[in-house]
């Protein structure tokens, strides 16, 4: 049996974090990170972005040396008695606590079929897998036209590879991005090389010699030399729920980030919290959300009463464009485009009710801060009362 003072379930950005958070406030007390890859905590943005660009892979590790911290790498969690503070692994280790944080994440929606021939795009494992792939492949699959889709159809076409996207959406980001700016980005990575099938499903695969052959809801065949999946993400909760802690689409939290108990607490990508600026609860994907909510989080489990009013941002690079973003970006909502190039540079934002919901700042920087303040004004806000706002 270990006995850490804190311990926490998780080892990514949020974990990271978190022991800064607990170092700022204790300098002393034990602390045990169990973490069920094998690699120390790293950022996880640089494997869609950076990394592909030629900056080093040493540069993505999080610094955990010198802070006493014990990390358990390999371990997958199986039970946590609340009750007893005990902790049980895959291992058959058990550990106990003072202080718990479960920062668990999410794991990669997946489809039906194609088992391990699909890399589902989110640890540094898949990146390696995928640069490995680089090495000898010339045409790559990215199913999904979100996020993670659009960041790594890019990073593969940057690096001289054929690739062709596959969603079923009518156009990239379009549940993010109002029509005409999907339109143009769909345009725009069709002038980069990138052969975009929009309007398309999945439907099948298999694989041919050392290719993967994809059948499509068309009836089309995609024959290429590795295929990554950027779907989405289901929270990892249900360690929390076995506990009897309560999950409502993740690990509810107070403003204080427990989870249920005053022991326990959760962050990051699992966590489900209060936005008073939103005026309801959500869960973020970003890592603006899992730095500053992990950090807190390990304040106050070190005995701080800090209480998480923080709104996340987050931002992406597809090819020579870049955004940064705060709030809720959600296409149907009523959406203002505060051009000075047309599909360029501007502002966009996101209304509902006369109220200011969400700013995407495309090509447009260091405005993040006041696109939450004005997020946080009750308003009432009309597309007139917001040009020229933010510049």
């Amino acid at each position: 049996m270990t006995n850490y003072h804190y311990l926490i379930v998780g080892g990514g950005m949020t974990a990271a974090a978190a022991v800064d958070g607990i170092r700022e406030v204790d300098a002393t007390g034990s602390i045990g990170v169990i973490c069920a890859e094998e690699d120390a905590p790293y950022d996880r943005p640089p494997l869609s972005k950076a990394l592909w660009k030629g900056t080093e892979l040493d540069t993505i590790w999080r610094k955990t040396e010198g802070k006493a911290v014990k990390l358990h790498l390999g371990r997958t969690v199986t039970e946590i008695l609340p009750k007893l503070k005990r902790v049980l692994d895959d291992k058959g280790e058990v550990y106990t606590y003072q202080k718990l944080l479960l920062a668990t994440g999410g794991r990669p929606r997946r489809l039906p079929f194609g088992d391990d021939q699909i890399i589902y795009f989110r640890t540094l494992s898949d990146y390696r897998r995928l640069r490995a792939l680089t090495e000898t492949g010339r045409r790559f699959a990215v199913i999904g036209g979100g996020f993670i889709g659009s960041e790594i159809a890019a990073a593969l076409a940057l690096n001289g590879k054929e690739v062709v996207m596959i969603f079923p959406g009518k156009d990239i980001g379009d549940r993010v991005f109002p029509r005409a700016l999907a339109q143009f980005v769909s345009n725009f990575y069709k002038q980069k090389g990138v052969e975009v099938l929009a309007g398309e499903k999945i439907t099948g695969l298999k694989t041919l010699a050392n290719q993967c052959v994809l059948n499509t809801s068309t009836n089309r065949k995609i024959i290429v030399d590795g295929v990554v999946a950027g779907i989405g993400i289901e929270p990892n909760i249900e360690l929390a729920r076995s506990a009897d802690l309560k999950v409502d689409g993740g690990i509810v939290v107070d403003e204080f980030l427990h989870a249920s108990r005053s022991d326990v607490f959760a962050a990051g990508d699992v966590a489900v919290f209060y936005s008073a600026d939103l005026g309801k609860h959500v869960r973020v994907e970003h890592e603006d959300n899992a730095n500053t909510m992990g950090r807190l989080a390990g304040r106050n489990m070190a005995g701080k009463s800090e209480p998480y009013h923080h709104l996340p941002s987050f931002y992406s690079d597809l090819f020579d464009l870049g955004y940064e973003a705060v709030g809720e970006l959600d296409s149907r909502l009523e959406t203002f485009a505060d051009w000075k190039q047309p599909n360029k540079e501007g502002v966009i934002y996101y209304l509902q009710n006369t109220r200011v919901r969400g700013v995407l700042l495309w090509n447009v920087w260091g405005q993040v801060d006041a696109a939450r303040a004005l997020i946080a004004e009750p308003g009432p806000f009309h597309p007139d009362d917001l040009k020229g706002r933010l510049k």
